[in-house]
Formats: C-alpha cells, sequence, structure tokens
C-alpha cells in the first residue's frame, strides 16, 4: 500500500487529544529502532491514527531515503500471508519483512482469532527487533482489550509505547476546521466555523463532513444568487505573441532536441534506481553513472546491473536451503559485493556456518537482580563460570517478559567473552529450530542441518516448548541434545512453564530437561521494579530521585516489557507538556496506586519511613484473633 501523500506531519493539526501521539511519532520517525519500539497507537475512528502513521512513513524516508519502509493494513498482510502459504513461498515472504526497517500496520485489532497470523506478526516482531527495525501499530483499542490475541504477542506490543488519540476539544476543532478551509481556499463569514465548531463532533471524519455539507450549501446559495453569463469564446494569440523568424524557430528545435536526448538517459538510470531501491538493491554504481558528464552505455551497464542481481538472487537462495537465517544478509543486496557473497555461499555448503548467535543486545551486566531472579542469576552466573559442568542443561522457565530471553542471550555472549570466538555458540528461538528442520527435510539435506548443530560448543533454545507436539522434532532435539550433553558441551534452554506441564511433550525429553536444574523467574517484586526503572529511566536521559522510584515501584507491572513500555510512556508525556518527569505527572500519566490491603501508598507524608517495613509484598497487617496468636508464640 502507497502512503497517502496528503498525510504529513504539515497538514496535521496537534491538540490536546494527540498530543502525546504526534510527539511519540514524530521521535520514532527521527530514530527509526531506537524509540519506543514497537509504538502502539490506538482510538476510535476518525481520529487521525492512519495520518499519524503516514506522517511516520514520510518523514522516516525523507530523513533516511535508504530506509526501506512497509506500510499495509492488517487485512493486507493476512492476504500476503495466506497467498505465499498457497504458493508455497513463506521464506520470501519471511525475507522481504526481514528486509524492512520501518513496518506500519493499520488496524490490527483484526488479530482476534488469527492464531497463524498471530504466530507469524511475533516471529516477525521477534526478528525485526533484534535487528533494529520500528515497528508502529494502530488500533482502535489498547492491546489487553483485543480478544483472543496471544499472550506473548501482547507482552511484546505492549513493551514499547502504547498512546492514546482521543477526540478534538473545542480549540482543536476550530483549528483544523481552519486548516481546512487554507488548503481547499475556502472563505466563510467570521463566526461561522466558530459556530460549527461548538457542535460536539466524536471524531474529525465527522468534523469534515459537516465542514462539506456547510459548503455544498453556501456553493447551492451562490448558484441561487448568480446568474449565469454566456460562454466567451477564448481570444487567439496576435501574430505578436507567436514566436518569428526562422532563426529562433531552428534554436527552439534544436533546444528541445537536446534535452529530450540529455534527459532519456538520465531518466532511464532514475528510474532503473528507483526500481532497483524499491526491491532492496544498493545501487550506487548506477548513482555514480548519474554523475557523467556524457552519456554511458546505458543499455549495456543496466543489463550488467540485473545480472549481476539475478546471480546474487540464486546464492541466496543457495544460501537459503542450507540456513534460512543467512537470507537477510546484506551482502545479497550489494552487487559490489559479488565476491563476498559467493565466499560466503562457498562456506555454507561446506558446513561451515554455524546456527545464528545470542544478540549483543543482551549483556550480562545489564541484567538486573533481585529475589525474583537471583536463583536463575546464580545458575546463569555457574554455567558461565563451567559450562558443561555444573547445571547442565540449565532450564529456566517464567511467565513472557520477565527477562527469560535476555539472561539466556547474557550467557551466551558471556561464554564467548570469556573464551573467545573461537566458541561456537547457537542461540536460536524454539520456532527457527522447528523452521530450519523443515527446510532441510525439504530440501534433503538433514545431514547437513545436524552437522551444523552438531558441531556447535553450546545450545540455546528459546521458548522451547514449542516443540511440544511436534514428533519429527522432538525426535532431532532428543539425538542432538544427547549428543551435545554427552561431550560435556553445555545446553541452555526457556521455557514458559516447567517440563513437568508443558503439553505433549515426549517423557524422554522430559526426563532429559529435569535432569540438570529447572529455575523459575517470578514476576518482578517492589525491589526489583525501582531498580529497573531507575535503568530504564537513566538510559532515556531522565533523573529520578528516591521518591519518584517508590512510587513508580508500586506500579502493579508484571513484567520487564510492561516497565519499560510505562517510562516511554511517561518520557513521552513529559516531552509533550515540556515538564519534569516528576512524582506529579506520575499520577496523572498512571492514575492512582491501587495499595495492598491495609497498607497505605507512600506519599511526601511518610515517604522518610523505612521502605523495607513499608514494603506491601511482605507485611500482613490485618491479623485475626490476635490474642490466641500471641498465647500460640509464647506457649
Amino acid at each position: 500500500m502507497q502512503l497517502d501523500s496528503r498525510l504529513r506531519f504539515d497538514s496535521l493539526v496537534v491538540g490536546a487529544g494527540n498530543r502525546l501521539g504526534v510527539a511519540a511519532a514524530r521521535a520514532v520517525a527521527e530514530s527509526p529502532g531506537a524509540v519506543y519500539n514497537p509504538l502502539f497507537i490506538y482510538g476510535g475512528t476518525g481520529l487521525g491514527k492512519t495520518h499519524l502513521l503516514c506522517s511516520v512513513g514520510h518523514l522516516a524516508a525523507a530523513l533516511q531515503p535508504q530506509l526501506e519502509i512497509e506500510y499495509l493494513s492488517l487485512d493486507e498482510f493476512v492476504e500476503q500471508l495466506h497467498a505465499s502459504v498457497s504458493a508455497g513461498q513463506m521464506d520470501a515472504f519471511s525475507r522481504r519483512y526481514e528486509r524492512v526497517g520501518l513496518l506500519l500496520i493499520d488496524d490490527v485489532q483484526f488479530l482476534t482469532g488469527r492464531r497463524e497470523t498471530q504466530a507469524e506478526l511475533l516471529r516477525l516482531f521477534e526478528r525485526m527487533q533484534t535487528a533494529g527495525g520500528q515497528i508502529v501499530l494502530t488500533s482502535d483499542r489498547p492491546p489487553a482489550e483485543i480478544p483472543d490475541v496471544d499472550e506473548r504477542l501482547i507482552s511484546r506490543l505492549s513493551g514499547g509505547l502504547i498512546v492514546d488519540v482521543t477526540a478534538p476539544d473545542y480549540e482543536t476543532r476550530v483549528a483544523i476546521l481552519r486548516a481546512n478551509c487554507e488548503e481547499r481556499q475556502l472563505e466563510f463569514k467570521s463566526g461561522v466555523l466558530e459556530e460549527l465548531a461548538r457542535f460536539n463532533f466524536n471524531n474529525v471524519r465527522a468534523l469534515q463532513g459537516a465542514l462539506n455539507r456547510l459548503v455544498a450549501a453556501k456553493a447551492v446559495t451562490a448558484e441561487e444568487e448568480v446568474k449565469p453569463e454566456p460562454p466567451r469564446t477564448p481570444a487567439r494569440p496576435t501574430p505578436a505573441e507567436r514566436p518569428t523568424g526562422e532563426f529562433e524557430s531552428f534554436l527552439s528545435e534544436v533546444t528541445t532536441v537536446v534535452q529530450q536526448q540529455v534527459e532519456s538517459w538520465q531518466a532511464r538510470l532514475r528510474e532503473a534506481v528507483a526500481y532497483w531501491n524499491g526491491e532492496g538493491y544498493r545501487t550506487a554504481v548506477l548513482e555514480r553513472a548519474l554523475t557523467l558528464t556524457k552519456a554511458p552505455d546505458v543499455a549495456g551497464l543496466l543489463a550488467t546491473f540485473t545480472a549481476a542481481v539475478e546471480h546474487l538472487r540464486d546464492l541466496e537462495q543457495k544460501a537459503v536451503e542450507v540456513d534460512r537465517a543467512l537470507g537477510s544478509d546484506p551482502v545479497f543486496r550489494d552487487p559490489e559485493r559479488m565476491a563476498a557473497a559467493e565466499d560466503l555461499v562457498e562456506r555454507a555448503l561446506a558446513g561451515e556456518t554455524p546456527p545464528g548467535g545470542p544478540s549483543p543486545a543482551f549483556a550480562r551486566a545489564a541484567f538486573e537482580v533481585g529475589t525474583s531472579n537471583q536463583l536463575a542469576v546464580h545458575a546463569a552466573d555457574a554455567v558461565i563460570a563451567s559450562p558443561g559442568v555444573k547445571y547442565n542443561p540449565l532450564l529456566i522457565h517464567g511467565a513472557s517478559g520477565v527477562g527469560k530471553t535476555h539472561l539466556l542471550h547474557a550467557i551466551g555472549n558471556a561464554l564467548v567473552q570469556a573464551r573467545g570466538s573461537r566458541l561456537v555458540v547457537a542461540c536460536v528461538h524454539a520456532q527457527q529450530f522447528i523452521d530450519e528442520l523443515i527446510a532441510s527435510i525439504q530440501g534433503g539435506t538433514i545431514e547437513r542441518w545436524r552437522a551444523r548443530y552438531r558441531s556447535v560448543d553450546a545450545l540455546m533454545i528459546d521458548d522451547v516448548h514449542f516443540v511440544a507436539d511436534k514428533e519429527r522434532t522432538q525426535e532431532e532435539l532428543f539425538l542432538l541434545f544427547n549428543e551435545i550433553v554427552g561431550a560435556g558441551k553445555q545446553v541452555v534452554l526457556t521455557s514458559d512453564q516447567p517440563p513437568a506441564a508443558i503439553p505433549d511433550l515426549e517423557a524422554r525429553l522430559r526426563s532429559r530437561f529435569e535432569g540438570g536444574l529447572v529455575v523459575p523467574i517470578q514476576a518482578p517484586d517492589r525491589a526489583l521494579r525501582e531498580k529497573l526503572f531507575a535503568r530504564f529511566l537513566s538510559a532515556a536521559g531522565r533523573e529520578s530521585d528516591a521518591h519518584l522510584l517508590t512510587l513508580l515501584g508500586q506500579q502493579p507491572v508484571q513484567s520487564v516489557r510492561e516497565i519499560i513500555g510505562v517510562v516511554n510512556r511517561l518520557g513521552a508525556a513529559a516531552h509533550a507538556a515540556g515538564a519534569p518527569l516528576d512524582a506529579k505527572l506520575v499520577r496523572r500519566e498512571l492514575g492512582a496506586v491501587t495499595p495492598y490491603a491495609g497498607v497505605p501508598v507512600v506519599t511526601q507524608a511518610n515517604d522518610a519511613r523505612d521502605p523495607a517495613f513499608m514494603d506491601a509484598e511482605k507485611i500482613v497487617w490485618d491479623w485475626p484473633e490476635v490474642g490466641s496468636r500471641i498465647i500460640e508464640e509464647f506457649r
């Protein structure tokens, strides 16, 4: 879907109902992937969500011309997904979106009940965010209120910034009406637009519809008052207005022909640059040709470039048959890096390309420790110190968003850092593991796939519960597990539940998962929430004091992603309001914190008390039958 050229920030009227959304959208457009990722904008119909979405795309394209932008509605995404499944081209579908730097999806509320689409979106979001890609979505309701959506996807959507767009107030309605009139060169008597704005329209479309009716009524009135005039015959140009002289005519014709010839080869090259850029390929060699003073052999240049692209596509297909993750390697998008692409394919065919490693974005030092996760962190540190010796396998389980993936990748990064690049650490999501196995079965390369995984020094699989009810995957994982553990190599797994609770997991795998150490990560407690809020506020360049952190620590958030979402929302609200991020702003944006039974919310009056004593999660204030309790204690 093409971005509507009319929907830009310049034509957007900013008011109280959309100020926060506009500020967040601008920040995302100026630094895609660096702030508020994903950005989730919700609100009723006709309030400007699509306008904001297109504005992000236009501004990002203007600031970063090389950025690949994809804008579509959820229905279009579903149609593309179904078409790819029907044509057996899911690999091409996935690779296409892996190259996108800014993904804009409208109307995601239609995810309800579409489990296949939800699973594909979850995988796509994980890959894009890992690669630094930006995601912006719109909906008519917040993520938590979209029915029948996977909890993991809800957690992912809530991990960035969620902003709402509300109905415009009176002043904003007047501004919108005036802006529309200026754009359409309409004039009304003083007070007309202000009177129209007094009607409480629920959305901008209704307001524009009322303006259209007003324009139509004005046109009808004007037609009745003005009598039609007979049509005038257009005057012909006089001889003095026509070009005279043979030399002038000759010069004009020569100039036109020369200009057409000069511009024709440049136009062909510009068209080729635009086309191949749209296909995701680098066109530096064509762009350099545009700077030449004389016309080159355009046909030969374009034929050579097209042949190079076709060769790159063939190389990419060979690489994908070995390792699906290689399909997104940038060497396959640049004809000037042909030698590097051929070398990569040669190494892949020789089995020298191991599975993907841990993401460098997750460091052990950046993982905050509290009572809710200290046992898992202790086990992780023991594995880092002596891989394959203690706690093998290590299985970490917990709800979505509590930090399992971070800790998994942190272990992998720490192992590589401690032992150098010679240590091969495979860190993959279970769905990627399954997809690679299926691709190897289809391509008849199962032995090559097995060799790649058996050559690693440490195997780490995220969300291993995905292998449940997949018989062939469980069989291959069982054999791989035995070989890796038998060779003294480390295995680390994560899951949303302990092995005993994973349905349709084979008993032989369950017993092996439980043969090492199974540790939980729980939702962050109050003390850990304060640490995390302090870290993320500092990373966002925001100052925080003890009172502010105490207030934020009382927020009933259940995951790290929710904490990041709260920090993003508060930062955006402070930026939009031009005010510091303080307790007043927190209370205004997040509302009153619901205290635990019998425990008051910490305020300015009592924040000097011992925070450990005031911890709502460690105190029981209501003791039934206190007298009997005392007798029992001193008996």
